[in-house]
């Protein structure tokens, strides 16, 4: 991507656009009479001015973050499109934001703000912004407090756990009196992976019956209410029971995760979580109190 192209999609939210045009020549006169000075209301200034256009500053803020924001568009496998030096900068300052801003008082001069789309993009613009800034403010006020997150670490413990995975073979068969017949087997100490390879119906019957490890629900609810039962320790073999393809008998070969995750593990997650739910909760009250004093009127039937 060239730099030309990084900079228009970095300010796309501008109603400007830049086509064919040369770089302004600072070391030269104008060669026609300069018009009138457009009327434009500068900005409220809160860094150091850089330039002015026509009166109007630019900071040196503002072209740093400008900056970033275009470096930050510039793809990882072209880093010498990034703006690095003073050099660089001051470029950008002169055939970027020093145009944009002579394009923004021309377009004022010509009364193009006044134009019905423009200022109803502009309206919508401003009424978006707005409103972020109204969300941002109330959300900004919610706190979570140390002792919040200690209660609901408490409260939340079990479901707090890593989940825990096993590692199990099966062997599958159409009838429940073969099934029997192999656990009795099972039962007389001969090889579960072998007696999968020879009987079972199921895929995993090429591998011996070994699903290697899997977590709950990735079965069905009957599989993991046996396969996940405290009652079924690693080396043991379950009873018969039935599933959706036939009988089934399973094996315990290991077992791993499970583990409890420590307060201070969970702190900062914990944290996020409580905030969310606390100013999605302020952003619901408010949208109540507004609602409650105000006038909705809401015409359904011209809503084709």
């Amino acid at each position: 991507m060239k730099k030309r192209e990084i900079v228009l999609s970095l300010l796309i939210f501008f109603v400007f656009f830049f086509l064919g045009c040369d770089k302004l020549n600072f070391g030269e006169k104008p060669a026609v009479k300069p018009k009138k000075e457009p009327v434009v209301s500068a900005p409220i200034v809160t860094g150091t001015v850089i330039a002015k256009v026509n009166g109007y500053p630019i900071t040196l803020e503002d072209l740093n973050e400008e900056i970033e924001r275009y470096n930050s568009m510039v793809p990882k496998d072209k880093p010498e499109l990034k703006i690095t030096t003073r050099e660089g900068k001051i470029d950008y300052l002169k055939n970027e934001m020093v145009r944009r801003i002579l394009f923004y008082q021309e377009a004022l001069d010509r009364g193009l703000d006044r134009n019905p789309d423009v200022a109803k993009a502009l309206e919508k613009t401003k009424q978006q912004l707005l409103v972020y800034q109204l969300i941002k403010e109330e959300t900004d006020k919610v706190n979570v407090t140390p002792s919040e997150i200690e209660d609901y670490y408490n409260r939340a413990k079990e479901q707090l756990k890593e989940p825990e995975e096993r590692k199990i073979r099966e062997i599958v068969v159409i009838s429940e009196s073969q099934a029997k017949d192999l656990l009795i087997r099972l039962l007389q100490g001969e090889d579960f992976a072998s007696l999968a390879r020879q009987y079972s119906k199921a895929p995993s019957a090429e591998k011996g019956g070994d699903l290697g490890f899997i977590k709950p629900g990735q079965k069905f609810k009957e599989f993991d209410e046996v396969a996940f039962s405290d009652a079924l320790d690693v080396g043991q073999v379950s009873s018969v029971f039935k599933g959706p393809d036939g009988y089934y008998i399973i094996k315990i070969e290991g077992k791993r995760g499970g583990q409890q995750k420590s307060l201070s593990e969970m702190w900062d997650d914990i944290k996020r979580g409580l905030t969310f739910i606390k100013q999605q909760k302020r952003v619901e009250e408010l949208v109540g109190n507004l609602s409650h004093n105000a006038k909705i009127e809401i015409m359904e039937d011209k809503i084709q």
